[in-house]
Parts: C-alpha cells; sequence; structure tokens
C-alpha cells in the first residue's frame, strides 16, 4: 500500500504544476481576471527565445529579449507577459536585473484550457532568493528615461515612437491606411 502510495505522489509530481500548491504562501493581489490564481513560486528568470532555440546573446538580449521564468518545482516555462502596473506592459523590464538569477516571483497565475491559456503569469513581486521584495512595477519609470521629451500629462501609448512608427505604417487596425480611412469613414 505504502508502494502505491508513493508511487500516486511521485506520478502526480512529474505532472507540471498539478501537484504543487503554488498559491499558499502567496501574497498576490488579485486583478478579477479569467482563471487567475495566486501563484508564488520559485524560478530562473531565462531568454525566452535562447531557451526555445538556442539563440542566446548576452544578458538574455539586453531588453530587447521576451523575458520567463523557468520554475524550480517542475521544470516549466512560466511566460511572465504583465508586471503590478494597473497597464498590461509586460514585465521584462522587471524581471531584466535578474537575467540567469534564481528568484522568488508572486503573482497571478493564469490557465485555461478553454481559452487556450496555459502557464501565464502575472508578475507582481520579485526578489532574490533570500533578498527583499521588490514591486514589479519599473515599466513606466523605465519607459520615462527612455522618452524624456514625453508629456507626463498624455497617456504613454500616445507618444510612444514605437507605437506611433507601427501606426504609421500598418495603421491603427493593423491592416493599412487604407483600411483605417475606411473604417473611419463608415463608422466616424
Amino acid at each position: 500500500m505504502r508502494l502505491l502510495a508513493t508511487t500516486a505522489a511521485l506520478s502526480l509530481s512529474a505532472l507540471p504544476g498539478l501537484a504543487q500548491d503554488f498559491a499558499s504562501e502567496s501574497d498576490a493581489k488579485s486583478w478579477g481576471l479569467a482563471a487567475e490564481k495566486p501563484a508564488r513560486f520559485e524560478a530562473q528568470v531565462v531568454d525566452l527565445l535562447c531557451t526555445l532555440t538556442g539563440d542566446c546573446p548576452d544578458d538574455c538580449g539586453g531588453g530587447h529579449r521576451q523575458l520567463g521564468l523557468l520554475r524550480s518545482a517542475d521544470g516549466v516555462l512560466v511566460f511572465p507577459n504583465k508586471n503590478g502596473q494597473p497597464l498590461f506592459t509586460g514585465a521584462a523590464v522587471d524581471l531584466a536585473p535578474f537575467c540567469g538569477k534564481e528568484v522568488e516571483v508572486d503573482g497571478l497565475l493564469i490557465e485555461d484550457p478553454e481559452l487556450g491559456a496555459q502557464n501565464i503569469y502575472l508578475v507582481q513581486k520579485i526578489r532574490e532568493k533570500g533578498g527583499a521584495w521588490i514591486a514589479a512595477t519599473r515599466w513606466t519609470d523605465a519607459w520615462a528615461a527612455a522618452n524624456p521629451d514625453a508629456d507626463p500629462e498624455q497617456p504613454w501609448f500616445r507618444q510612444d515612437p514605437r507605437v506611433n512608427g507601427q501606426i504609421e505604417e500598418h495603421g491603427y487596425l493593423g491592416l493599412g491606411q487604407e483600411a483605417d480611412a475606411a473604417f473611419i469613414e463608415e463608422w466616424f
């Protein structure tokens, strides 16, 4: 009987995320998102493209690559696509100083098979193992430092050169200027 229980426990732990209770230690604040669950775990901060393809520049791409969390408990690659700010701006800026390091993160994990969402993470705070927690809220400060001429009273996305360049090239709808003009004429 004991052998059966041990075998069952090992089988469950082999399934990514299934046997682990990542919510028990979490202090994450809810965003009210579908399928969100508090999750605190240890992981290594990795360059996603490097991990998936072997294309590995120094320093996790120097701020030009998407970063991920290779979870220590089960080896699952978790995609942290949001930080702790009320903007959906990503978490790479907050994770970059921890490139290649073992960290502990706390946030919200989204997994919903019906939506096709798996291992999507909203990191709210991060720390090196044994260190002090740091709020994952660096994005707007980093953006302001990179865009010193921006008007702080205006939304960042209306002033971002990358966003404006994409709009100029592909239109607001991403379908080109002609599609934008037809849409605006029909709807406005």
